[in-house]
């Protein structure tokens, strides 16, 4: 048995739904075919039971023959013992099917959205992400835990056709052309059923990112008296989505249905059939019983073939989905051949706006428009395409495991994730020891939020930190921040969402504990301003003055106008 999850998924092969589910197949062929075998096993046990029955009612109940009954009925106790023994390993196989695949789609998407990194929430909302993690894989596993079922299932119907060629050509030909039949007949609704599938799925992912919207932005609707305005759209759009779920459940009872009635009007008709050679003396009385066997047992095979038609089409459905999702790029292409990056510290200058993160410093940014010094941040920290040099280095020619390993961006967006909050912590998993972790909690000012909690930092935090207030998760994500302790830190406003008094305490210790290490700042209060080594103006995303705090306020007037909110002084 496979230990789960895989060290590693593989590449997968997303060129088209099918090509990734057979992808997925060759990926575990071996467990595949071991329940197939198995699933044959266990239905053909079945299959010839009628068979066995009907032998020991003519030659041992009709002759009288003692010896003969206990014969064939000590192969029906063995034929028993093999199919139960069949069963149960054939069901662990289909689990392991099902986990197996489950697994490898999980791990997919996540090695996915870890190297689409920021490009992935804007290229495909979270409710698609979420969806996939919880529709589509276990869609994915289904179709691999009937796999082994639809093998016996045909094979099964093979046997139980020649069983019946060999006693009467009408009732084998019955069985041969009506079977396929059927399954024609049921054809015309897999593809509307594949379609209202389809549909409905993109709809639950839409609601899905609402809802996610919604939750994480409650405190702000609530703030703003927006919750109704919300509460009433989602009603809407969950409406919606329950009307095609509905369409979808109206065309899968109808395929349920024929499911039902289809094999047990063909099941009359052999038994029907039956009858009539018995009576005509065509047939013996245990050839009889043994059709009666057959046409109660042939509802499972057609059932089945009719089930694995049906989740192979969800899987399909599901896998169009996921390989959209594994087909995306990174806005930011890996560079071809990456050239070293800087072996000591290096000033990080992004040409586009003059702005220079000199070695060792604290840096400042400040903007009219505070969208324009995220985007500085984002050309440093390599999240968007920008002519930015490392030293004497282009940033886009290194290896973007250097740049992330070196250089890490905090935002304003910044969440945490559910766990215990000591590991949210250390992200870099470098088991650190208590006193780093209390200057750090210290130098953000959080001592307070762990002290609050029951269990300290092994309490669990919730998902997304929705338990903290919004300066409370502000100020555990620069811990997490300071605590990854990179060579360059870039900080998007990291004290927009707590007091003044808060807010003093962090501008002081942030100098103190980054001393003698790159870091930039963006922020308009004046409180981190007059801690900073240097202040950069930016004025339509170019660097216009810069200098120190206190230097900048007496000499530029929309320096002065943009940090004390004051109406612009024209000199």
């Amino acid at each position: 048995m496979r230990h789960l999850p895989l060290d590693h998924p593989g590449t997968a092969d997303h060129r088209s739904p099918a090509r990734f589910l057979w992808w997925l197949v060759r990926g575990q062929w071996r467990t595949i075919v071991v329940g197939m075998l198995l699933g044959i096993t266990w239905m053909l046990c079945q299959a010839v039971m009628p068979a066995v029955v009907g032998r020991a009612i003519d030659q041992g109940v009709t002759a009288q023959d003692t010896g003969a009954l206990l014969r064939w009925t000590g192969l029906m106790l063995g034929i028993g013992v093999v199919q139960a023994a069949a069963g149960i390993m054939r069901h662990r196989f289909a689990v392991t099917n099902w986990l197996t695949a489950a697994y490898r789609v999980v791990q997919l998407v996540t090695r996915q959205a870890t190297r689409l990194g920021a490009t992935l929430p804007k290229r495909v909302a979270t409710g698609e992400v979420v969806a996939i993690g919880t529709n589509d894989l276990s869609h994915i596993g289904n179709a691999m835990d009937v796999s082994a079922r639809a093998a016996g299932a045909v094979v099964s119907f093979v046997v139980v056709a020649v069983l019946l060629l060999q006693t009467s050509v009408v009732l084998g030909l019955v069985v041969l052309l009506g079977v396929p039949l059927m399954l024609l007949a049921l054809g015309p609704l897999l593809g509307p059923l594949q379609r209202r599938n389809l549909a409905q799925r993109s709809m639950m992912g839409d609601l899905s990112n609402l809802a996610t919207d919604i939750v994480s932005g409650l405190r702000v609707l609530r703030g703003i008296g927006g919750e109704r305005v919300f509460h009433e759209r989602y009603v809407r759009e969950s409406q919606q989505v329950r009307r095609a779920g509905v369409e979808v459940g109206r065309l899968q009872s109808v395929l349920d249905a024929a499911q039902v009635a289809l094999p047990g009007t063909f099941v009359v008709l052999v038994v029907w059939l039956g009858a009539r050679l018995a009576v005509d003396g065509a047939i013996t009385v245990g050839e009889l019983v043994a059709f009666y066997g057959y046409a109660a047992f042939l509802m499972i095979p057609l059932r089945t073939a009719t089930e694995a038609m049906n989740k192979w089409i969800r899987a399909a459905v599901a896998a169009r989905r996921i390989c959209t999702v594994l087909a995306l790029e990174p806005d930011l292409p890996t560079a071809g051949r990456p050239v070293p990056a800087p072996a000591e510290p290096a000033d990080l200058v992004d040409l586009t706006s003059g702005v220079r993160a000199r070695v060792g410093l604290l840096t400042a940014l400040v903007s009219e428009h505070p969208e324009e010094t995220a985007e500085v941040l984002d050309r440093l920290g390599r999240f968007t395409d920008g002519d930015v040099r490392w030293g004497d280095v282009p940033l886009d020619e290194v290896a973007l495991d250097d740049v992330r390993r070196r250089i890490v961006v905090s935002d304003s967006a910044s969440a945490l994730f559910s766990g215990p909050l000591g590991e949210q912590l250390d992200v870099r998993g470098a088991g650190l020891d208590d006193d780093t972790v209390a200057r750090t909690l210290h130098a953000a000012s959080a001592e307070d939020v762990v002290d609050g909690l029951p269990a300290g930092l092994r309490s669990w935090v919730a998902e997304r930190g929705r338990s903290f207030s919004g300066g409370q998760r502000q100020r555990l994500v620069l811990v997490r921040a300071l605590l990854a302790d990179p060579e360059v830190l870039l900080l998007v406003e990291p004290t927009s969402a707590v007091d003044a008094h808060t807010e003093a305490r962090i501008a002081e210790r942030l100098a103190d504990v980054r001393r003698g290490r790159t870091t930039v700042v963006t922020s308009t209060s004046p409180l981190l301003l007059d801690r900073a080594d240097e202040v950069a103006l930016l004025v339509d995303g170019r660097v216009v003055a810069t200098g120190r705090h206190r230097d900048l306020l007496a000499r530029v007037p929309r320096y002065r106008a943009v940090v004390t909110r004051e109406e612009e002084v024209h000199a």
